[in-house]
């Protein structure tokens, strides 16, 4: 599996990713910088957490615009896969990629803690290795990860599959930490080859982290693309 990390300016998850991937996964790692305009031949593109631009005028926004966003919309136009992680998802929705927004936290604080997360989905390139209705130990750190769908929108991500995650509780833990309508923790497009989660899963994949559980998600897409292949 070959694999590019795109690193944008503020970005602090993009060497967690990196190690992941490479040394847990044992895929093939580029780095590209946002400032370029082409990916190298990958099957799996990542945008990792972070704080991209500081978050200025909004998370995501400016990130969406730099110019490597449009290599990864061709590739994802192509069947390529995309991972979005944190300020990922954010990026990922502020271009376009997947529908919604991601507010303010309901507490307005900043959140940092190990949450549960609840498998809804398992017909997607990230998640064949989990059962549905398995609740996973996954980290979220941010301020701005509620996720927000109106109405219609939220019934075509419910008809068409493509609500993957959900917060769910963990040792008595809140089921919502951070107000996301429906508890949502991730999603995907309507093909299913791009995904966006708050959760990080490469904090969580090796046991001396306390979790192995996001382990499954990169070695469910390398089964995919094994397959595919």
């Amino acid at each position: 599996m070959k694999v590019a990390v795109v690193v944008f300016p503020g970005s602090n998850c993009d060497r967690d990713c990196e190690h992941v991937l490479a040394r847990v996964v044992g895929a093939s790692v580029r780095m590209v910088w946002h400032r370029d305009s082409e990916l190298p031949p990958v099957d799996l593109a990542v945008l990792p957490g972070g704080f991209s631009y500081g978050d200025y005028l909004r998370t995501g926004a400016l990130a969406a615009c730099s110019p490597i966003m449009e290599a990864v919309r061709r590739h994802a136009q192509r069947g390529g896969l995309v991972l979005g992680i944190c300020n990922g998802f954010q990026i990922l929705v502020e271009s376009g990629l997947l529908p919604g927004a991601l507010l303010r936290n309901a507490s307005l604080k900043f959140i940092c803690r190990t949450v549960g997360v609840r498998v809804e989905r398992t017909d997607t390139p990230f998640t064949s290795r989990y059962a549905e209705g398995q609740v996973l130990r996954l980290p979220i750190a941010h301020a701005d990860g509620a996720y927000w769908a109106d109405p219609v929108m939220l019934s075509r991500l419910k008809d068409g599959g493509q609500i993957v995650f959900r917060y769910a509780p963990l040792g008595g833990g809140e089921a919502n930490p951070n107000g996301s309508v429906e508890a949502i923790a991730g999603i995907c497009n309507e093909t299913r080859n791009v995904l966006g989660m708050m959760p990080h899963p490469e904090r969580a994949s090796e046991s001396e982290l306390g979790s192995r559980d996001g382990r499954a998600l990169f070695e469910s897409a390398l089964d995919a693309l094994c397959g595919a292949a």
